[in-house]
């Protein structure tokens, strides 16, 4: 075996120190927790072992072209000709006529590199990095609240925290390592978990509250109108370093009717609002963002934290974010903000930009663009001839899947990606890159930890580095972008270094060298000693001026917005209510884990549903299986009784690309973020001809 090499798990968010192995005939990578990491410190989950170790997926090796309606081996000449010819025909019409969906899977300096394409090659607005699957409604959250992008905590204040508030996640599962120190926490403190269905995390809670689907806003609303009337505002708090809260205390409904909204009893709300006296961290995930409520939603949980002043050490509103570098591509892949946070549509910054990428000023688009739910209605609309997906799968990942499949079958699409997915199905050439294990950059987790990720191994031959397709390409539609592949991972991040210096997102005093020696260090960080700490914060809390956020005001901003209402209401025709979740040892689509059926794999998903339901529907199961309908699908699906889920609603994972068939495609309106959460969906009996309904035991 090879030497040992530090390096970063890219399987979520966490951002776990790994020690890598690879094989000394460059087969295989094992790997083990890294004790000397600041993040973890040694601790590692099975997920990110197994899924890196053993990944149960179809790789893919070579480029492949569609001739002849079937995907078709050729040589990577041929492959980057065909598609700089597709992309020079589509931008010659319209920067707008090709789109670029990437993914928080990317190193920062894959996600920079593309969005130097996307923005300063292409200048198109139909650009997204998978954040507004994700996390786009904390963001949005967060700068209309604080004034920028990133959550104030650190995991330095998870063992501080007296009270885990636990709203629409399940770290449990989805992240199993923050959810230890979350857990040894709250042994000494209280757990309370904001969730409607009975998830392995809300069974650890010493309070689990079950609000209907898709009613957070309303309950997080109630919690705050009791905070007020029990005299639990941090007055001083507030009136020393907010502004808006009368406006909002006004708006504020009464909590007998936010709480009936939310199907929850007066006494419930009593508990989470007397809990927040004590010193609390109030994180939330996809159950909160996930809605077309997600940003008021995630506002509604900083305002609790502003009234009852838990701004602070071992205090604050925490988002836990999805993808391994979503926060990454938030700082480094130009889709929201330009690298360092620096605001879209400042005309200063899009001069700087293009004085620093060396393309026209007038290339850059002005607009962010509209996200990944509306960049695929472009395409669906035949706005957009060309797409181009790197290391994501939006055939499984986004909602109302056969409406994507066929935007992107009718699309002139180029898939980058290192396994076989249901997105390279409907691909026209497809670009093998290698995975993590084989590629070196670095990442960023959700605490804004910046670490390297190293190669153990070489990628199959034939299999080349993403940032070197992306140069690649990106050269031959303006020549000199970028050096000539293949490119060294170090000159990306000085670029970013250099792009981030003297912004909130200052990555300036990270380099390469410097992480080798501390492994990993967390921005703003604009020297080589220091790292950031507690955002907006120095010093004393109790002491005026030591908060200073990043508001014109230099305060914390109060929102005012209540629950309205739920996109697909039930009703006689679709009675049920559908929401999906995260299943232990998979993440993102499943594609490393493919192999294991219905929970990840391209069998029938297996849906959760409460035996009540089952007994009053009985006659729509046969032999362990019904038909899931919405209004824009049909899905037969495995059959398991649980009593977690609440009577009336059917539970799906995320992880099988068949859940999304069913899903709906309504958006927040400030961050174009799904209601993935929520739809009306019913039940009906499959077919007796369905050869695969012998396969299932029988609900009991």
């Amino acid at each position: 075996m090879t030497d040992r090499r530090p390096t970063t798990c890219m399987r979520c968010a966490v951002g776990c120190g790994y020690l890598q192995t690879g094989a000394d005939d460059g087969c295989g990578v094992d790997v083990s927790g890294n004790p000397d990491h600041p993040t973890s410190a040694g601790l590692k989950c099975q997920r990110g072992v197994r899924e890196t170790v053993d990944p149960d997926a179809e790789r893919l090796t070579e480029p492949l072209i569609r001739r002849g309606g079937e995907l078709r081996p050729t040589d990577w000449d041929t492959a980057l000709g065909v598609v700089t010819t597709r992309l020079v025909e589509a931008l010659r019409r319209d920067a707008d006529n090709v789109a670029v969906l990437g993914s928080g899977q990317q190193t920062n300096e894959a996600a920079y590199a593309l969005g130097k394409v996307a923005r300063g090659a292409f200048g198109t607005r139909y650009y997204d990095a998978n954040t507004t699957l994700c996390m786009a409604s904390a963001v949005a959250a967060y700068y209309q609240a604080f004034g920028s992008d990133a959550p104030p905590p650190t995991y330095d204040d998870v063992p501080l925290a007296d009270t885990h508030v636990v709203w629409g996640a399940n770290p449990a599962v989805a992240h199993p390592v923050l959810y230890r120190w979350i857990a040894n926490s709250a042994a000494d403190g209280r757990l309370i978990v904001v969730d409607p269905v009975e998830t392995k995390t809300a069974a650890d809670a010493d309070v689990h509250v079950a609000p209907e689907p898709g009613t957070d806003l309303a309950l997080a609303r109630a919690v705050l109108t009791r905070v007020v009337e029990r005299d639990g505002v941090d007055e001083r708090f507030v009136d020393a370093h907010t502004e808006g809260f009368d406006e909002t205390r006004a708006a504020l409904p009464d909590v007998e009717t936010a709480a009936a909204t939310a199907g929850v009893d007066v006494e419930t709300v009593e508990r989470i609002a007397a809990a927040l006296h004590a010193d609390s961290l109030v994180y939330w995930g996809m159950g909160v963002n996930q809605s077309i409520q997600g940003t008021d939603t995630a506002r509604a949980l900083i305002d609790l934290c502003l009234a009852t002043g838990n701004v602070g050490p071992g205090t604050g509103p925490f988002s836990l974010t999805g993808q391994a570098n979503s926060m990454g591509n938030r700082v480094c892949a130009s889709k929201g903000t330009w690298p360092g946070h620096r605001a879209f549509d400042d005309p200063d910054e899009r001069r700087e930009m293009a004085k620093f990428w060396g393309v026209p000023l007038s290339r850059l688009p002005e607009s962010a663009g509209p996200g990944f739910v509306r960049i695929v209605d472009e395409l669906a609309r035949d706005n957009v001839d060309v797409c181009w997906t790197v290391a994501t799968n939006p055939v499984a990942g986004m909602p109302d899947a056969g409406h994507v499949r066929d935007a992107l079958s009718e699309t002139f699409l180029v898939v980058q990606d290192a396994f076989r997915s249901d997105t390279v199905e409907c691909a026209d050439v497809v670009l093998p890159a290698a995975t993590w294990g084989e590629s070196a950059g670095t990442t960023t987790n959700m605490e804004r930890r910046v670490s390297r990720v190293s190669a153990a191994v070489d990628p199959p031959e034939g299999v080349r580095q993403d940032v070197d397709i992306i140069a690649a390409i990106g050269n031959r539609i303006h020549p000199g972008l970028f050096d000539a592949p293949p490119l060294d991972p170090e000159s990306l991040f000085e670029e970013v270094r250099e792009l981030t210096a003297g912004t909130n997102a200052d990555l300036s005093g990270i380099s390469y060298d410097r992480l080798d020696d501390e492994l990993a260090v967390r921005w703003p960080a604009p020297d080589a000693d220091g790292e950031g700490s507690y955002r907006y914060y120095d010093g004393d809390a109790d002491a005026d001026g030591r908060w200073s956020f990043h508001t014109d005001s230099g305060r914390a901003r109060f929102s005012t917005a209540t629950h309205g209402r739920v996109p697909e209401p039930t009703g006689d025709d679709y009675p049920l209510t559908l929401t999906t979740g995260r299943t232990d040892g998979v993440y993102n689509t499943g594609m490393r884990t493919r192999g294991e059926g219905g929970e990840a794999g391209t069998g029938p998903p297996t849906a959760r549903i409460h035996p009540e339901t089952i007994a009053e529907l009985l006659p729509a199961f046969d032999r362990g299986r019904t038909v899931l309908a919405s209004r824009r699908a049909e899905v037969t699906v495995a059959v398991a009784p649980n009593d977690g889920v609440p009577p009336g609603m059917v539970w799906l994972p995320i992880h099988n690309a068949a859940a999304n068939e069913l899903t709906l495609s309504a958006v927040d309106p400030d961050s174009a973020e799904p209601n993935l959460k929520q739809c009306a969906v019913a039940l009906r009996a499959p077919e007796r001809s369905d050869p695969e309904r012998d396969e299932v035991a029988a609900p009991r």
